[in-house]
């Protein structure tokens, strides 16, 4: 299954908020990503139906493998991109925000090349 860019940047928000506060709820992923509640509210039900998260008693979100795999491959890409275009001297905000572009259209092949670029 193919998985939309905006699946991709919700995933993505879950796993870098989890990374810095420990845990995650629809509000903060509303105010990370400056959506209403509602629109959140209507995509995790999408991702609980299709086993990309869990949500226990308390509303915390968390990733399943398969939501994990996910937004670790675009956090990946995120920070690869990002890292390669700050290179070229690109400022760390404009590489971010450009990066969360690039990150989605990018192949597998040219992202692989940029990694092993970096690597050297």
């Amino acid at each position: 299954m193919q998985i939309k860019e905006s699946a991709e940047n919700y995933l993505e928000a879950i796993l870098m908020l989890r990374t810095k506060n420990g845990s995650v709820r629809s509000i903060d992923i509303a105010h990370h990503m400056n959506f209403t509640k509602a629109s959140v509210s209507v995509a995790m039900k999408s991702f609980r139906q299709e086993g990309y998260i869990t949500v226990d008693g308390d509303g915390e979100i968390f990733l399943t493998e398969k939501g994990n795999a996910v937004a670790q491959r675009v956090y990946e890409r995120h920070q690869v991109i990002t890292q390669a275009l700050m290179a070229l001297g690109v400022s760390e905000e404009t590489a971010s925000q450009d990066s969360c572009k690039i990150e989605h259209d990018i192949s597998e092949e040219t992202f692989l090349c940029i990694k092993k670029f970096l690597e050297k």
